[in-house]
């Protein structure tokens, strides 16, 4: 564990050497650094690993908002910078993906690419009412647990992680770090910025995903981000990190094995 100073305070981050890009994991709206644990343990690359709990969420639950996208990429880069990362990959799921898209929009300094898994698309696509709704699903442990049998999974987790799931999801610091996503993030339009990505793109979407299928990603995520490849993991859904973990780790050991060498 290491601290790295970011706005409002010090952010815990949890740390394994390698070499030669590390890879910087950004967990779902409700997860936490655990959500990429079982992928992590899975990575035969031997690269470096960084993971840690969203502000507001987990570990993290006492720094201050504001809680939006636009702050959670600002601690990206501060991660990045605080950890003296040379060259790095981004690794984002779900709201962590849409992230991941607005730090590497500002093309910092040893971003190597992106790995999107399961991302929110930069053009929203639920409207207020849809993300309202959304908004309730972690209100308590029964409607956390619904949410995650009947659309986060395509097929039941066993039984520990689905009890780190209900964990996480209920862990946040207060109802403004809770509801930033549904109320702000996911309906914020982020396409001029996506544009703006100059690293390669990998895109690993869930056969069976209902938040962000292969459908939408194909429609509203690779027409705008240039270069973006997908790739559709079969028999998982929504949180592909806990349900396919090994062909998650293949997927990304794959990717950075043929990152260039360097960037343009």
């Amino acid at each position: 564990m290491r601290y790295v100073e970011v706005q409002g305070g010090r952010l815990p981050v949890r740390t394994r050497d390698g070499s030669p890009a590390a890879l910087v994991f950004l967990h779902y709206w409700g997860g936490s650094h655990r959500t990429f644990a079982p992928v992590i343990d899975r990575l035969a690359s031997g690269s470096a690993v960084v993971s840690y709990d969203h502000r507001g969420w987990g570990a993290a639950r006492d720094l201050p908002g504001p809680y939006g996208i636009e702050r959670l990429a600002d601690d990206v880069l501060d991660v990045v910078r605080g950890l003296g990362l040379g060259r790095y990959v981004l690794v984002g799921h779900s709201m962590g993906g849409k992230v991941a898209q607005l730090a590497a929009a500002r093309r910092p300094e040893g971003l190597a690419g992106l790995v999107l898994v399961a991302p929110a698309p930069p053009r929203p696509t639920v409207d207020a009412a849809a993300a309202e709704a959304l908004a309730h699903a972690y209100d308590s442990r029964a409607t956390t647990g619904d949410a995650l049998q009947h659309v986060l999974t395509h097929r039941p987790l066993p039984a520990d992680l689905r009890e780190q799931v209900l964990a996480d999801s209920l862990a946040a610091g207060g109802d403004d770090a809770r509801l930033a996503w549904p109320r702000h993030g996911i309906t914020a339009d982020i396409t001029a910025a996506a544009r703006a990505i100059d690293v390669p793109v990998q895109v690993l979407a869930g056969r069976h995903d209902q938040v962000d299928p292969p459908a939408s990603l194909e429609a509203d995520l690779l027409p705008v981000i240039p270069g973006a490849r997908m790739t559709v993991i079969e028999d998982t859904g929504h949180l592909s990190p806990l349900e396919a973990p090994g062909e998650l780790a293949t997927r990304i050991d794959h990717f950075t094995a043929n990152l260039p060498s360097a960037r343009p």
